[in-house]
């Protein structure tokens, strides 16, 4: 399920990529694939990543939260949030941070566009953030 690069922890095998700039979901790939990642597949709108969800689950998410189609691209991340613990692992990526509402934030990690892409490689090797529902089920357990 996960990728051992040199020197590093695992990172997850397969990625979806939510990101409507061809150029930078490309070079996010690129990165991503010469860091030992197995499978990369991205999604430019939320549809498509939506359709992708559903044909496979991937190990992680790269999620661009102001996409073309819609301006609140971190419903996505509300959705994989109800997969529960086995979810996806959620990267929000963004030049404008402050948007994300911060129980939303709090699903995963977010990066600030621009960023290297050693950045995003390092965030994919954290654990995964432990969102709302699953800070909830421990509150009233």
């Amino acid at each position: 399920m996960t990728a051992k690069a040199a020197g590093g922890a695992p990172l997850p095998s397969n990625i979806l990529i939510v990101e409507d700039d061809a150029l930078l979901a490309m070079a996010m790939e690129a990165a991503l694939l010469d860091a030992g990642v197995e499978t990369v597949v991205i999604s430019s709108t939320t549809d498509d990543a939506l359709a992708a969800l559903r044909t496979g689950a991937p190990d992680a998410i790269v999620l661009d939260v102001h996409l073309a189609d819609r301006d609140d691209g971190w419903a996505i991340a509300e959705l994989v949030e109800t997969l529960g613990p086995d979810r996806p692992q959620v990267i929000f990526s963004t030049g404008a941070p402050k948007d994300i509402p911060e129980e939303i934030a709090a699903i995963g990690v977010v990066l600030e566009k621009p960023y290297a892409p050693e950045t995003l490689i390092e965030a994919l090797r954290e654990p995964k953030a432990r969102g709302l529902f699953s800070r909830l089920r421990n509150v009233l357990r």
